[in-house]
């Protein structure tokens, strides 16, 4: 979807200039999983409809994210944990890839262009981006919204935050069950998922990392199924 409303320059010069910094808060900030995110392993977590949150992954544990509705989309980060500047990357996963979408058994590539994840599994048909930025404030400035609205970008710098760390960026997401079909002109559309409730994908950590999800506020366009309605989704990690 194109540009639908001029840019108000003078409120964007009034938000922070550093990437770390979210433009507004929401519950986000106050809802972490562990004061350091480490997770109990097998317990399920929500992250909640238009909020975010953050998790510790060892090397060799596995995150399993549950599109619990089967609507939502889960805008997705890893970043390592002991270099916060390596982080997974589709600039450089498309490239490794040769392709769009990772299949099972696809490394997730940082931006080091070494795995930081592994995709083990997939119960949905595999439709997912890797094109589109995370959602952030001056998205929603374009399609009319006046006021804070939240979003993905603010939602992993909250998550973050939250368990005591700084992002020092919104790298691109792998924005899970997010619909966005390629036609044969290389123009793109914005569809609804085509998961059902219970999908799940699971990512291996093949590195110490963080991973930082968000349950995409989206609510002007059907990216979150027809009724433009964000709902939560859920995680487990597992060993």
């Amino acid at each position: 979807m194109n540009t639908e409303t001029p840019f108000d320059h003078a409120r964007i010069e009034q938000l922070p200039k550093s990437n770390t910094e979210p433009c507004g808060h929401n519950h986000t900030l106050d809802t972490p999983i562990s004061p350091d995110g480490t997770p109990v392993l097998g317990e399920r977590y929500e992250v909640a409809a238009r909020g975010g949150r953050a998790v510790r992954l060892k090397a060799g544990q596995t995150i399993r994210i549950i599109n619990t509705h089967g609507t939502q989309v889960c805008d997705t980060w890893a970043f390592s944990t002991h270099n916060l500047n390596e982080f997974m990357s589709w600039e450089h996963g498309r490239a490794w890839l040769s392709g769009l979408i990772p299949k099972v058994g696809d490394p997730l590539i940082s931006n080091r262009r070494r795995p930081i994840m592994t995709l083990t599994a997939d119960t949905s048909p595999g439709i997912h981006d890797t094109l589109m930025a995370a959602c952030d404030l001056f998205r929603y400035m374009t399609l009319g919204v006046k006021d804070y609205h939240d979003n993905c970008a603010d939602n992993l710098r909250l998550a973050m935050k939250a368990i005591g760390i700084d992002a020092p960026e919104v790298p691109q997401p792998f924005n899970l069950w997010m619909n966005i079909p390629v036609n044969d002109q290389m123009n793109v559309d914005w569809c609804p998922p085509v998961s059902k409730p219970g999908d799940y994908v699971d990512l291996r950590a093949e590195m110490d990392c963080v991973v930082a999800m968000s349950s995409c506020p989206q609510d002007i366009i059907p990216i979150n199924g027809e009724d433009c309605e964000p709902v939560e989704v859920h995680f487990e990690v597992h060993e």
